[in-house]
Formats: C-alpha cells, structure tokens, sequence
C-alpha cells in the first residue's frame, strides 16, 4: 500500500512538474513575439476602405521585422474582420486584448466603431491607433488619433470654397451616423457664424449603402438653381460614394455648376470608380499620393511591390496608420516595454516624418499636427493640389463653434484630463491613472 501511495506521489509529481514546464513553455512562446492588433472591415459596405488600411499595417509590420523587430522580437500581425458591423468592432477588439494579448489596436473607420469600442479600451487599458478624419468632440486616454480632426480638414475646406469658389449656397450631405451628423452640426454653425443664412444651407443623410441616390440629387440640382453659386459638402461614406457620384454624372451635374467636396473619398475609393465624369470635383485630405516627396515616392514603390501591383494606390488613411505606427514603435523603444501606461506616457511628444515634406508630433491632447490639402480629381483617379496649408495645423479635439465645447481643453500630460473646462477649472469626465 504504501509503495502504491508512494508511486503515485511520484506520479503526480512528474505531472505537477511536466505541468510547470508547459506553463513555461506557454509563456515563454507567448513572449517570442509582440502582438499588434489589425482592426479592420474586411467585409461589408466600409470594405471598400478599409481592407488597405489592414494591408498597409501587414506591410508596416513586415518592414519593422526586417529591421530587427522590436524590443529584441518580431512582431506579430493579428487581423480580425469586424464586418461592417459596429458591436462587433467591440467584441473582436476584447478578443484581440484578452484572448490575443496584442500590444495595441490599429484600427476602426467610422466613428461609430471607434465609439463601440472606446468602452473596451477604456475597461482594459489597452491602446488604439485610430487613422481616419473624425468630428472631434473627444479625447480618450487609451486612443490617439492620428487623422483630421474637423480644424484640419472640414472647416480648412469650407474656408477654401467660400474664398476661391465663391461658394453661397451650401448643401452638406453625408451617411446617417454620428461623424456626418456632428461634423455638420459644426459646419452649420460655422457657417452661420459666417454670416450664411439658414435657408442658404441644405442638410440631408442617408444610410449606409444607400444605392439609389435620384431623388436626392435631384434635390441637390433644383437647390442650386437659385441664382447662387451652390457646393456639396459631402461627408458620404463608404460605398455608397460609387452610386451617388454616378448620379451627379447622370443629371448633368459637373463640377464647374455644383463643386463636391468630400472627406472620404480618396485614390482608393476613385481606383473602383469612373472618374471621368468626376473631373474637377474636389477632395479634402492631409495627404494626397501625387504630392512629389523622396519620402513619398520611397513609401509608393513600396507598397505597389508589396501589393505586387504597380497600379496599387495609397491615400490618407493609410498615411495616418505610418505615422501612428512608427510613432509607437518610437515610444515603445523609448519606455522599453509594451507596458500601456508607459507607452501611453510616452507618446505625448513623439515627432515623426509625414509623407508630404512635414514632421508630425504627438500632441498632449493626443492628435497630431498636420498640413491641409485640398485636391481637384483628375481623369487618372489622382489629385491635382490646388490649395494647401503653409505650416502644420495642431489637431483640435474640442470645436470652437459648439456651445458646449468650446470652453473645453483636452491634456493628458499636464491636466490628465480629455475634457477640462478652462472655465470652471474642473475636468468633466472621469481622471483614469
């Protein structure tokens, strides 16, 4: 008896220490590489966008390995396909955090997705990249937001068609969710404050996906028709840009009668479009793939090899995610660690070449600074830049033109806080760690 006790103390110890050994194999297997989160649409109507913002975080990846990876390991590329599907955006941005262990996030398109996920990052302290024109009106810890806020790209457009265009009459058009709905509300009262009268401004919003845009151009024409030069403000996102430009064409509308200005249609969006009809029209960006830099022209060749396709195009979002990885893989270096809270104290300062000639900075509030282009669509599906900032413009989380943000300041370095009123001398939100 004591023999068969002794043997089975035997026996579980062998397990107890076979056991210990695969833990440490686990864990030393789950520290061989860094983990970066891939957060995009890979399916669905934002497809059309964001399956090259997936693409060029595998090439950035890939370049960053050959190079020696980070912290002494290779990174690891994570994607997930949210689907177009906004509580989904939450529930794989969890999976990559908790099941995964990735290091960061980059991703999300729509406003809609970051907003679902915010609450995830917030929960589990992790961090998100997040790379495309937005409305402002935010500034979270755990997310930098490394594209337009609406001082550097809808406010410098309107400014442009007011001044150069002569433009009186306004119709601000734009899929029905919250970036087309604040972005307008901020538009509106701008405009307002411009001295435009509220008849002399059209709002209209569609769903995602719209298809059958007659009416609604129709509308657009028979409000131009005034005797006052009319523009389109176009926050229309998606794939419903193909039907609604179609359209234009379809009932005569150029561009020399009712200029678009649009702030999600870029080289990408146009390579699956007719452009022809599209000529003149004009887009808002912070980047363009015809602007002629060494930086550029290196970032251009790479990607068309890397997609094995010398017509593969880049656009501005895909700039937005090169300048917030390489600005992490600066402060990852810099603290030594993956460790969140490092990095996210870290970042704040982080200066990083753009495409276009410029250096971008990390600011306190967690935007970037960065020049404003506007870009006429040429036959080719290019932009011909016809009007730019002279310097880098500050990213503004809070817009002047709202009652109730203008009084706001945005420091996560100083006031750590993402919504401090300058007035009453008090952070509105909750002060994390």
């Amino acid at each position: 008896m004591l023999e068969l006790l002794g043997r089975a103390a035997k026996g579980l110890g062998v397990l107890a220490a076979t056991a210990a050994l695969a833990g440490t194999i686990g864990t030393a297997s789950a520290q061989e590489t860094i983990k970066v989160g891939i957060l995009h649409s890979l399916s669905g109507t934002m497809a059309i966008s964001e399956t090259t913002l997936k693409n060029v975080m595998l090439m950035l990846i890939e370049e960053q390995n050959k190079k020696g990876g980070l912290l002494g390991k290779k990174l690891e590329a994570v994607v997930v396909d949210p689907a177009s599907n906004w509580p989904l955006f939450a529930e794989k941005a969890r999976e990559l955090i908790t099941k995964d262990k990735v290091a960061a996030v980059f991703g999300c398109w729509t406003s809609v997705s970051r907003k679902s996920v915010l609450p995830v990052f917030k929960e589990l302290n992790s961090i998100l990249f997040y790379p495309v024109q937005y409305e402002g009106e935010e500034s979270e810890r755990n997310v930098f937001y490394t594209g337009a806020a609406p001082n550097q790209q809808a406010i410098p457009a309107v400014d442009y068609l007011a001044k150069e265009e002569k433009v009186e009459r306004w119709v601000l058009a734009g899929t029905d969710y919250v970036y087309p709905r604040t972005t307008n509300k901020i538009l509106e009262a701008y405009l307002k404050y411009k001295g435009v009268k509220p008849e002399d401004i059209m709002i209209n919003y569609t769903p995602f996906g719209q298809s059958d845009w007659q009416t609604i151009v129709a509308d657009i024409k028979k409000f131009g028709s005034a005797g006052k030069k009319t523009a389109v403000v176009s926050t229309i996102n998606g794939d419903a840009n193909v039907p609604f430009y179609k359209e234009l064409a379809n009932q005569g509308i150029k561009a020399t009668d009712i200029p678009v200005v649009a702030f999600s249609v870029g080289e990408e969006e146009l390579a699956g479009m007719d452009t022809k009809p599209l000529v003149g029209h004009l887009a808002a960006w912070n980047y363009f793939e015809s602007i002629k830099t060494p930086e550029n022209d290196a970032f251009i060749k790479q990607w068309q090899a890397f997609m094995k396709n010398p017509k593969a195009v880049t656009n501005d979002p895909m700039e937005a995610h090169y300048i917030g990885f390489n600005m992490w893989v600066q402060a990852v270096t810099k603290a030594g660690t993956t460790d969140p809270d490092k990095v996210i104290a870290t970042l704040p300062g982080t200066k990083q070449p753009n495409l276009t000639g410029g250096v971008s900075e990390m600011l306190a509030n967690h935007h970037i600074t960065k020049p404003v282009y506007i870009g006429e669509i040429e036959e080719n599906g290019q932009f011909d830049v016809v009007w730019k900032t002279e310097n880098l413009i500050p990213g503004e989380a809070w817009s002047k033109q709202l009652e109730g943000s203008k009084d706001l300041v945005a420091d996560w370095v100083q006031l750590n806080c993402g919504n401090y009123d300058s007035v009453k001398k008090t952070c509105l939100g909750s002060v994390t760690k």
